[in-house]
């Protein structure tokens, strides 16, 4: 969707054209993957909740093809170890510009822009959110960013704005989710993925 028509409202039904051509997905983690908020313990423990549902639609992702990525400012371990326990092979930590880095991960990958999706819910990631072929936002995103996205998700971070959007990209590229982490391409290629 172009920047004109980014700024008069997201829809609530995207085209499927722009969801068809996705190769790469990345997301933020605070406010997307987790409900913003930072948890601390008496002994100064920090915890993130992570919804389980976000982390299926990431799998069901991977297992239709998509590359996935994580792209985040904040550096912490907790991030690394969801990264690596979901098998996310782009996980990108302690990043102050986010374009830069989509960018040169779509290069990587024999990609365009035009292919990856981004979610994210805060201002550091409006200009990525603007560049990508489409771009999603949880329900509590900023009041600035829910005016630049193509997709306002009816859930909020943490709550399972990935997995709806990970369902509406699945679904636009003809794959069926028929069990546990099975995958089936439209009726166009009837591979299994």
């Amino acid at each position: 969707m172009n920047t004109a028509s980014r700024r008069s409202g997201a829809s609530r039904q995207p085209a499927k054209s722009l969801l068809r051509d996705i190769r790469l997905f990345a997301t933020d983690v605070d406010g997307v993957l987790t409900d913003a908020g930072m948890y601390y313990s008496e002994s100064g423990d920090e915890w993130k909740k992570f919804n389980t549902r976000d982390g299926m639609g990431i799998k069901l992702l991977q297992r239709a093809g998509l590359i996935t990525a994580i792209v985040t400012q904040e550096r912490t371990r907790m991030v690394a170890r969801r990264a690596e326990k979901l098998a996310i092979p782009e996980l990108h930590q302690g990043i102050m510009d986010k374009l830069t880095v989509v960018r040169e991960m779509a290069t990587r990958h024999g990609l365009t822009l035009r292919q990856v999706a981004y979610i994210g819910d805060d201002v550091n990631d409006i200009e990525t959110l603007k560049a990508v072929g489409f771009s999603a936002s949880p329900a509590d995103g900023l009041p600035q960013v829910l005016r630049v996205v193509d997709y306002v998700c009816r859930k909020k971070g943490g709550e399972g704005a990935v997995r709806e959007l990970a369902d509406m990209i699945l679904g636009a590229q003809g794959v069926k989710v028929e069990s546990h982490l099975s995958v089936v391409r439209g009726s166009r290629s009837g591979r299994r993925s």
